[in-house]
Protein backbone atom coordinates (compact mmCIF):
# COMPACT_ATOMS: atom_id res chain seq x y z
CA UNK A 1 0.00 0.00 0.00
CA UNK A 2 2.38 2.07 0.79
CA UNK A 3 4.37 1.80 -2.25
CA UNK A 4 1.22 2.37 -4.23
CA UNK A 5 0.65 5.64 -2.46
CA UNK A 6 3.98 6.81 -3.36
CA UNK A 7 3.55 5.70 -7.38
CA UNK A 8 0.22 7.36 -7.26
CA UNK A 9 1.83 10.80 -5.40
CA UNK A 10 3.35 12.16 -8.55
CA UNK A 11 0.48 11.93 -10.94
CA UNK A 12 -1.87 14.34 -8.81
CA UNK A 13 -0.49 16.93 -6.70
CA UNK A 14 3.11 16.99 -8.98
CA UNK A 15 1.74 16.50 -12.51
CA UNK A 16 2.89 20.35 -13.90
CA UNK A 17 5.21 19.87 -16.47
CA UNK A 18 7.98 21.60 -14.67
CA UNK A 19 7.73 20.69 -11.55
CA UNK A 20 10.97 19.28 -9.58
CA UNK A 21 10.85 16.81 -7.08
CA UNK A 22 11.33 18.49 -3.57
CA UNK A 23 15.04 17.59 -2.27
CA UNK A 24 13.57 15.10 0.65
CA UNK A 25 11.81 12.63 -1.30
CA UNK A 26 12.92 9.44 -1.04
CA UNK A 27 13.92 8.18 -4.49
CA UNK A 28 11.65 5.02 -5.53
CA UNK A 29 14.73 2.81 -5.71
CA UNK A 30 15.46 2.99 -2.14
CA UNK A 31 12.01 2.23 -1.25
CA UNK A 32 12.35 -0.90 -3.15
CA UNK A 33 15.64 -1.77 -1.82
CA UNK A 34 14.01 -1.40 1.61
CA UNK A 35 11.69 -3.56 1.02
CA UNK A 36 13.25 -6.18 -0.70
CA UNK A 37 15.68 -6.03 1.86
CA UNK A 38 13.01 -7.08 4.74
CA UNK A 39 11.85 -9.76 2.69
CA UNK A 40 16.00 -10.82 2.34
CA UNK A 41 16.05 -10.65 6.94
CA UNK A 42 12.66 -12.52 7.03
CA UNK A 43 14.19 -15.08 4.16
CA UNK A 44 17.42 -15.74 6.05
CA UNK A 45 15.34 -15.99 9.31
CA UNK A 46 13.90 -18.87 8.33
CA UNK A 47 17.04 -20.82 6.53
CA UNK A 48 19.19 -20.16 9.66
CA UNK A 49 16.15 -21.88 11.93
CA UNK A 50 15.58 -24.45 9.81
CA UNK A 51 19.24 -25.54 9.49
CA UNK A 52 19.78 -25.53 12.82
CA UNK A 53 16.51 -27.78 13.23
CA UNK A 54 17.71 -30.05 10.50
CA UNK A 55 21.32 -30.17 12.36
CA UNK A 56 19.47 -30.67 15.91
CA UNK A 57 17.32 -33.51 14.34
CA UNK A 58 20.02 -35.40 12.27
CA UNK A 59 17.54 -34.71 9.13
CA UNK A 60 18.55 -36.09 6.05
CA UNK A 61 18.42 -33.06 4.66
CA UNK A 62 21.33 -31.76 6.92
CA UNK A 63 23.42 -34.81 5.87
CA UNK A 64 22.66 -34.24 1.98
CA UNK A 65 23.22 -30.25 1.72
CA UNK A 66 26.21 -29.91 4.47
CA UNK A 67 29.59 -29.05 2.83
CA UNK A 68 31.74 -30.28 5.17
CA UNK A 69 32.84 -34.01 6.34
CA UNK A 70 29.68 -35.58 8.35
CA UNK A 71 29.35 -38.81 10.42
CA UNK A 72 26.02 -39.66 11.43
CA UNK A 73 25.97 -43.39 13.35
CA UNK A 74 23.06 -44.23 15.36
CA UNK A 75 21.02 -47.09 17.11
CA UNK A 76 17.23 -47.31 17.36
CA UNK A 77 14.89 -49.95 19.54
CA UNK A 78 11.53 -50.01 18.87
CA UNK A 79 8.37 -51.20 21.07
CA UNK A 80 5.54 -51.81 19.06
CA UNK A 81 2.42 -53.30 20.49
CA UNK A 82 2.12 -57.01 21.36
CA UNK A 83 5.93 -57.23 19.86
CA UNK A 84 8.93 -57.98 20.30
CA UNK A 85 11.81 -55.05 21.03
CA UNK A 86 13.93 -54.82 17.96
CA UNK A 87 17.29 -53.02 17.84
CA UNK A 88 18.58 -51.56 14.71
CA UNK A 89 21.95 -49.60 14.34
CA UNK A 90 22.51 -47.86 10.91
CA UNK A 91 25.40 -45.00 10.21
CA UNK A 92 26.58 -42.73 6.99
CA UNK A 93 29.41 -40.57 6.56
CA UNK A 94 30.66 -37.85 4.15
CA UNK A 95 33.96 -37.43 3.95
CA UNK A 96 36.07 -34.75 1.99
CA UNK A 97 38.90 -36.14 -0.44
CA UNK A 98 42.00 -34.97 -0.28
CA UNK A 99 43.07 -31.68 -3.35
CA UNK A 100 39.28 -31.79 -4.35
CA UNK A 101 38.25 -28.61 -3.38
CA UNK A 102 35.78 -29.65 -1.14
CA UNK A 103 33.61 -30.84 -4.05
CA UNK A 104 34.08 -34.70 -3.92
CA UNK A 105 33.02 -36.74 -0.86
CA UNK A 106 33.65 -40.23 0.46
CA UNK A 107 29.96 -41.88 1.18
CA UNK A 108 29.72 -44.83 3.45
CA UNK A 109 26.03 -45.58 4.34
CA UNK A 110 23.68 -48.26 5.10
CA UNK A 111 21.03 -49.03 3.08
CA UNK A 112 20.95 -46.10 0.48
CA UNK A 113 18.27 -47.45 -1.26
CA UNK A 114 16.08 -46.61 1.64
CA UNK A 115 17.04 -43.09 2.21
CA UNK A 116 17.39 -42.74 -1.71
CA UNK A 117 13.85 -43.63 -2.14
CA UNK A 118 12.44 -42.10 0.83
CA UNK A 119 13.97 -39.46 2.82
CA UNK A 120 11.52 -38.41 5.12
CA UNK A 121 10.37 -41.81 6.52
CA UNK A 122 13.63 -42.08 8.93
CA UNK A 123 11.50 -41.15 12.04
CA UNK A 124 8.90 -43.44 11.11
CA UNK A 125 9.83 -47.04 11.42
CA UNK A 126 7.89 -49.81 11.06
CA UNK A 127 8.27 -53.23 13.66
CA UNK A 128 8.16 -56.42 11.96
CA UNK A 129 5.50 -58.55 12.33
CA UNK A 130 5.71 -61.12 15.04
CA UNK A 131 8.66 -61.99 16.18
CA UNK A 132 10.63 -61.81 13.13
CA UNK A 133 14.07 -60.67 12.87
CA UNK A 134 15.05 -57.48 11.27
CA UNK A 135 16.69 -57.79 7.83
CA UNK A 136 20.32 -57.60 7.84
CA UNK A 137 21.95 -54.41 7.08
CA UNK A 138 23.30 -53.48 3.38
CA UNK A 139 26.47 -51.25 3.33
CA UNK A 140 27.84 -48.86 0.12
CA UNK A 141 30.77 -46.68 -0.81
CA UNK A 142 30.32 -44.45 -3.38
CA UNK A 143 32.05 -41.16 -5.07
CA UNK A 144 29.98 -37.91 -4.32
CA UNK A 145 30.32 -34.71 -6.39
CA UNK A 146 28.96 -31.41 -4.81
CA UNK A 147 28.28 -28.05 -5.67
CA UNK A 148 25.89 -25.38 -3.99
CA UNK A 149 25.63 -21.72 -3.69
CA UNK A 150 24.63 -21.42 -0.08
CA UNK A 151 21.07 -21.18 1.34
CA UNK A 152 19.69 -21.09 -2.58
CA UNK A 153 20.82 -24.22 -4.09
CA UNK A 154 22.50 -27.53 -4.56
CA UNK A 155 23.59 -30.49 -6.44
CA UNK A 156 25.46 -34.01 -5.75
CA UNK A 157 25.61 -36.87 -7.52
CA UNK A 158 27.67 -39.97 -6.97
CA UNK A 159 27.98 -43.41 -8.04
CA UNK A 160 29.05 -46.18 -5.72
CA UNK A 161 27.99 -50.16 -4.61
CA UNK A 162 26.42 -52.10 -2.51
CA UNK A 163 29.02 -54.14 -0.35
CA UNK A 164 26.58 -57.69 -1.23
CA UNK A 165 27.10 -60.63 -3.20
CA UNK A 166 26.63 -60.62 -5.91
CA UNK A 167 27.54 -56.58 -6.08
CA UNK A 168 24.96 -53.81 -6.21
CA UNK A 169 26.10 -50.94 -8.07
CA UNK A 170 24.26 -47.37 -8.12
CA UNK A 171 23.91 -43.67 -9.54
CA UNK A 172 22.28 -41.04 -8.06
CA UNK A 173 21.70 -37.54 -9.10
CA UNK A 174 20.14 -34.63 -6.58
CA UNK A 175 19.09 -31.07 -6.93
CA UNK A 176 17.48 -28.47 -4.78
CA UNK A 177 16.27 -25.28 -5.01
CA UNK A 178 14.88 -22.76 -2.44
CA UNK A 179 12.59 -19.49 -3.21
CA UNK A 180 11.47 -16.74 -0.87
CA UNK A 181 8.10 -16.21 -0.91
CA UNK A 182 7.37 -13.30 1.86
CA UNK A 183 7.52 -14.89 5.38
CA UNK A 184 7.53 -18.37 4.05
CA UNK A 185 10.66 -20.39 2.26
CA UNK A 186 9.36 -22.50 -0.73
CA UNK A 187 12.06 -25.35 -1.39
CA UNK A 188 12.16 -28.07 -4.37
CA UNK A 189 14.58 -31.47 -4.40
CA UNK A 190 14.42 -33.92 -7.10
CA UNK A 191 16.42 -36.88 -7.00
CA UNK A 192 16.86 -39.55 -9.71
CA UNK A 193 18.50 -42.55 -9.30
CA UNK A 194 19.02 -46.00 -10.32
CA UNK A 195 19.90 -49.10 -8.28
CA UNK A 196 21.09 -52.42 -10.28
CA UNK A 197 18.26 -54.67 -8.26
CA UNK A 198 15.66 -52.33 -8.06
CA UNK A 199 15.84 -50.52 -11.12
CA UNK A 200 15.34 -46.71 -12.19
CA UNK A 201 13.35 -44.18 -10.16
CA UNK A 202 12.88 -40.45 -9.21
CA UNK A 203 11.40 -39.19 -6.01
CA UNK A 204 10.50 -35.48 -5.49
CA UNK A 205 9.93 -33.57 -1.96
CA UNK A 206 8.60 -30.05 -1.58
CA UNK A 207 8.98 -28.15 1.57
CA UNK A 208 6.90 -24.99 2.95
CA UNK A 209 8.58 -23.59 5.71
CA UNK A 210 7.39 -20.42 7.97
CA UNK A 211 8.89 -19.21 11.51
CA UNK A 212 5.86 -18.62 13.80
CA UNK A 213 7.53 -17.27 16.93
CA UNK A 214 10.80 -17.25 17.62
CA UNK A 215 11.47 -20.98 18.88
CA UNK A 216 8.84 -22.27 16.29
CA UNK A 217 9.04 -23.50 13.11
CA UNK A 218 6.46 -24.73 10.74
CA UNK A 219 7.33 -27.16 7.68
CA UNK A 220 4.85 -29.08 5.38
CA UNK A 221 6.70 -31.75 3.59
CA UNK A 222 4.92 -33.19 0.20
CA UNK A 223 7.09 -36.29 -1.14
CA UNK A 224 6.21 -38.69 -4.41
CA UNK A 225 8.60 -41.32 -5.08
CA UNK A 226 8.05 -42.91 -8.76
CA UNK A 227 9.65 -46.27 -9.73
CA UNK A 228 9.84 -47.79 -13.12
CA UNK A 229 9.14 -51.08 -12.72
CA UNK A 230 6.93 -51.64 -11.59
CA UNK A 231 5.33 -48.62 -12.29
CA UNK A 232 3.81 -47.14 -9.71
CA UNK A 233 4.29 -43.84 -6.76
CA UNK A 234 4.75 -44.05 -3.20
CA UNK A 235 2.80 -40.63 -1.66
CA UNK A 236 3.24 -38.99 1.80
CA UNK A 237 2.11 -35.63 3.63
CA UNK A 238 3.94 -34.70 6.29
CA UNK A 239 2.76 -31.66 8.71
CA UNK A 240 5.67 -30.76 11.12
CA UNK A 241 6.09 -28.09 13.77
CA UNK A 242 9.59 -27.67 15.80
CA UNK A 243 9.37 -26.26 18.89
CA UNK A 244 12.96 -25.45 20.24
CA UNK A 245 12.97 -25.34 23.97
CA UNK A 246 16.68 -24.17 25.37
CA UNK A 247 20.02 -24.96 24.11
CA UNK A 248 19.67 -28.80 24.87
CA UNK A 249 16.42 -29.92 24.00
CA UNK A 250 13.49 -29.32 21.21
CA UNK A 251 10.23 -31.07 20.78
CA UNK A 252 9.06 -32.12 17.29
CA UNK A 253 4.74 -33.10 16.44
CA UNK A 254 3.63 -34.72 13.09
CA UNK A 255 1.24 -35.79 11.15
CA UNK A 256 1.46 -37.87 8.03
CA UNK A 257 -0.76 -39.53 5.37
CA UNK A 258 0.90 -41.97 3.31
CA UNK A 259 -0.53 -43.28 0.78
CA UNK A 260 -0.14 -45.11 -2.99
CA UNK A 261 -1.31 -44.01 -6.63
CA UNK A 262 -1.23 -47.68 -7.89
CA UNK A 263 -3.83 -49.77 -8.34
CA UNK A 264 -5.60 -46.45 -7.44
CA UNK A 265 -5.12 -43.30 -5.40
CA UNK A 266 -5.86 -44.70 -2.12
CA UNK A 267 -4.33 -43.99 1.53
CA UNK A 268 -2.13 -46.48 3.23
CA UNK A 269 -1.44 -45.10 6.57
CA UNK A 270 -1.98 -42.55 8.77
CA UNK A 271 0.66 -41.57 11.22
CA UNK A 272 0.72 -39.51 14.26
CA UNK A 273 4.19 -38.74 16.11
CA UNK A 274 5.99 -36.53 19.35
CA UNK A 275 10.02 -37.04 19.29
CA UNK A 276 11.75 -35.29 21.97
CA UNK A 277 15.12 -34.55 21.54
CA UNK A 278 18.59 -34.15 24.06
CA UNK A 279 21.90 -32.89 23.14
CA UNK A 280 23.29 -35.44 26.16
CA UNK A 281 26.84 -34.30 25.31
CA UNK A 282 28.80 -31.90 23.83
CA UNK A 283 27.61 -31.30 20.24
CA UNK A 284 27.48 -34.87 19.22
CA UNK A 285 25.33 -37.38 21.64
CA UNK A 286 21.93 -37.04 21.17
CA UNK A 287 19.14 -38.93 22.71
CA UNK A 288 15.42 -39.44 21.55
CA UNK A 289 12.23 -40.50 22.40
CA UNK A 290 9.78 -40.76 19.81
CA UNK A 291 5.79 -42.38 20.67
CA UNK A 292 3.98 -43.37 17.82
CA UNK A 293 0.75 -44.26 16.63
CA UNK A 294 0.22 -46.02 13.35
CA UNK A 295 -2.44 -46.70 11.75
CA UNK A 296 -2.10 -49.05 8.87
CA UNK A 297 -4.43 -49.80 6.13
CA UNK A 298 -3.44 -53.49 6.18
CA UNK A 299 -4.72 -53.60 9.69
CA UNK A 300 -8.13 -52.08 8.76
CA UNK A 301 -6.63 -48.82 9.71
CA UNK A 302 -6.54 -50.07 13.59
CA UNK A 303 -4.23 -48.29 15.76
CA UNK A 304 -0.79 -49.66 16.09
CA UNK A 305 1.13 -48.08 18.55
CA UNK A 306 4.96 -47.65 18.83
CA UNK A 307 7.94 -45.99 20.95
CA UNK A 308 11.05 -45.30 19.61
CA UNK A 309 14.34 -44.88 21.67
CA UNK A 310 17.37 -43.23 19.49
CA UNK A 311 20.89 -42.88 20.54
CA UNK A 312 22.58 -40.99 18.34
CA UNK A 313 26.19 -39.40 17.55
CA UNK A 314 26.29 -36.55 15.06
CA UNK A 315 29.84 -35.21 14.50
CA UNK A 316 30.83 -32.47 11.87
CA UNK A 317 29.93 -28.69 11.74
CA UNK A 318 28.33 -26.77 14.66
CA UNK A 319 25.16 -26.14 15.34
Amino acid sequence: MLLGVILLVPGSSHATEDAEPPAESVPESRILDTIDGSRDYLSQKVVNFSKRIDHFFGDERYFQEHNKSVVRLYLNETIAQGRSPTFKFEGKAKLDLPAAQKRFHLVLESNPEKTTTGEVNKDQPVAPKGDAAPPPEKYAASVRYEKADENLWHFSSDAGIKLQFPLDPFVRTRGSYAIPIGQWRLKIAQTLFWFDTIGLGETTQLDMERVLSAPVLFRATSTATCMQSPQNCALQQNLSIFHTLNERSSLAYQASVIGTNKPKLEETAYVLLMRYRYRMYEEWVFVEISPQLHFPKTDDFKLNALLLFRLEMLIGGTR
